[in-house]
């Protein structure tokens, strides 16, 4: 992706600014106001947008998720392979699981397409979890789990907490998980808020096969309509009538 300094120029001049103003403010309280000013004015678009995309994300809404992507898929490097593969790991995570294989179909096999290796395989795993492919779900997984992390710290903990959930829904809808699960899906889903609803509805199988149908019945409480072509109209269906 080609750097254009331009675009930071406005960011690191209000850095700046900010500094200077904190640094005058512990000389004289006046210079506070403005200082805070400041940093409101910097930080809070940036924060407003990245709760609205969580929002977008956590709806169970694709279209709309799709929607939200579409300036990022335009500009993707590698946009034959890469815009497909969002493509389909946005349907994967809502369920849509024809939608999802054909997007992965019109993957080009180009140069990134084995550098998404952990993307491919992350759709891949969900699509054989929600297709009832539990032995092949399950060496999936095993392979993503080996992969090798990022070395960006920050990026290495939010990765690996994602494959754990990964692995903890493979378990959940094989009906082999344990206490702990629902936890490590828990956080992947605020790891991930775009998987939000898979881990939710494998989170609420772990509670129902450890006995805890009233926290089944809250994690799934205010999932949306899902639409006939989603997988999880049809699990929200069956995991309601074992809560009734």
């Amino acid at each position: 992706m080609r750097f254009r300094p331009l675009t930071i120029i406005p960011l690191l001049v209000s850095s700046i600014c900010i500094v200077v103003l904190l640094q005058l403010g512990r000389q004289d309280a006046r210079y506070l106001v403005p200082a805070l000013v400041v940093v409101g004015v910097t930080l809070l678009p940036a924060f407003l947008a990245r709760r609205r995309i969580r929002r977008v994300l956590k709806s169970g809404d694709v279209h709309g998720v799709l929607s939200a992507w579409q300036s990022s898929m335009d500009r993707v490097p590698h946009r034959e392979t890469m815009a497909p593969l969002m493509i389909a790991t946005a349907y994967a995570s809502h369920g849509w699981l024809d939608a999802s294989r054909k997007a992965l179909a019109h993957a080009v096999k180009g140069p990134a397409w084995e550098a998404a290796r952990e993307q491919r395989l992350f759709v891949e795993v969900l699509l054989c979890t929600f297709e009832g492919e539990a032995e092949l779900a399950e060496g999936k997984a095993s392979e993503l789990e080996k992969l090798p992390l990022p070395p960006s710290m920050f990026l290495r903990r939010r990765v690996g907490e994602l494959r754990v959930g990964v692995g903890a829904l493979v378990r959940a809808f094989a009906h082999k998980s344990d206490v702990s699960d629902e936890r490590r899906l828990t956080r992947a889903a605020e790891v991930s808020p775009l998987v939000h609803w898979a881990m939710q509805y494998g989170a609420a199988i772990v509670a129902i096969d450890h006995g805890k149908r009233d926290r089944a019945r809250t994690l799934i409480a205010s999932a949306p309509a899902w639409p006939a072509e989603s997988a999880f109209a049809q699990f929200h269906s069956e995991l309601m009538n074992k809560l009734d």
